[in-house]
Order: C-alpha cells, then sequence, then structure tokens
C-alpha cells in the first residue's frame, strides 16, 4: 500500500518551495517568532467568542494567519510519525520551567510526545476545523459560538507550538539502522 503524503499548501505564504515538516516549521518560526504566533492564536480565540470582528482595519493579516497555521498543523500531524526515525539532541543541562513553555518535564525531554497525545486524542481534520471555525468566527460579528470544545483543540495547538519551537532549537539527527 502506497503512502499518501499530506501537502503542507504553504506555497501562499512562503514561496514555491516543497517542504519536509521540518523545514516547514522552520520558515513557519522564521515569519514570526512564537510570542508572536501565540499572541495572534490568544486574540483569534478570543475574538470568537465575541460579538466583535478581529482586525477590522485589515482582515488579510487573519487569513495569511489561517493558511500559516494550517500549514503547522499538517506538518504536526507528519512529525508524529517520525519520533522513531529522529532523535532530539540532548536537552541543556539547566533548565528553565520559562523555557518549557506549556510542556510537562515527559514532554520537554520528548516533545514527539505531545504530537502523539494531540493526535491520538483529536485527528488532523477536527485540528483544521477547529482552526477554520475560530478565525471564521473571529472575523465576523456573530452571537453563535464555535461548537467544538476549543479549549482542549487550543491548549493542544500551543504545546505543539512549544514542542515545534524546542524540536527547532535542539536540532535532530536521523537514527541509524
Amino acid at each position: 500500500m502506497k503512502k499518501k503524503k499530506i501537502d503542507f499548501e504553504a506555497e501562499f505564504w512562503d514561496s514555491h518551495q516543497k517542504h519536509s515538516c521540518l523545514t516547514l516549521i522552520d520558515a513557519f518560526f522564521q515569519m514570526d517568532f512564537l510570542s508572536a504566533v501565540r499572541e495572534r492564536l490568544n486574540d483569534v480565540i478570543n475574538y470568537s467568542t465575541k460579538c466583535e470582528v478581529l482586525m477590522k482595519d485589515d482582515p488579510s493579516l487573519i487569513f495569511h494567519y489561517y493558511l500559516c497555521m494550517r500549514s503547522f498543523i499538517r506538518a504536526s500531524y507528519v512529525l508524529q510519525f517520525k519520533a522513531k526515525r529522529w532523535k532530539l539532541n540532548d536537552p541543556p543541562e539547566y533548565t528553565s520551567r520559562l523555557l518549557q513553555g506549556s510542556l510537562s518535564n515527559d514532554e520537554y525531554d520528548d516533545p514527539f510526545l505531545v504530537f502523539q497525545n494531540a493526535f491520538k486524542e483529536f485527528t488532523l481534520q477536527e485540528f483544521e476545523y477547529f482552526n477554520t471555525q475560530i478565525v471564521y468566527f473571529s472575523l465576523g460579528a456573530y452571537s453563535d459560538e464555535p461548537e467544538a470544545n476549543i479549549i482542549t483543540l487550543f491548549i493542544h495547538l500551543n504545546k505543539m507550538l512549544d514542542a515545534a519551537q524546542i524540536i527547532r532549537e535542539r536540532g535532530i539527527e536521523k537514527i541509524k539502522k
């Protein structure tokens, strides 16, 4: 059975270059710092439950965020399968709780666990629907609220952002058979 490749659909926001999951995550964080991405995610979540419109002056920024986050979610989905093939470099001897972000000690030691746990609980389609839903509701003054359990998905997405940043900072090596 042939494996189905997932298209990250990053052409719109990051040239027409083909990406692996790691190069896409690197491009994602080169465009914005982790703190900026988390702040935008918080804004989108907050405005999705209000009857106010986020960024009335320039909603194209939210559309750009949506496309980037969709690519990130798809790369995260692929990343969960790489844990057996890749070895993460050792963490620094002294680890600050601030560097761990929202991750537990086990997740900080092995950030691939974050992706495995997230996609064990929710499917790729559920994460993409969550992303679409919160952006849709943040761009309009609706009295409705998102119907899904957005808090749990929001927590998983925050953890995936932290784990991806840790993988990026520490670097990885392929495991030789």
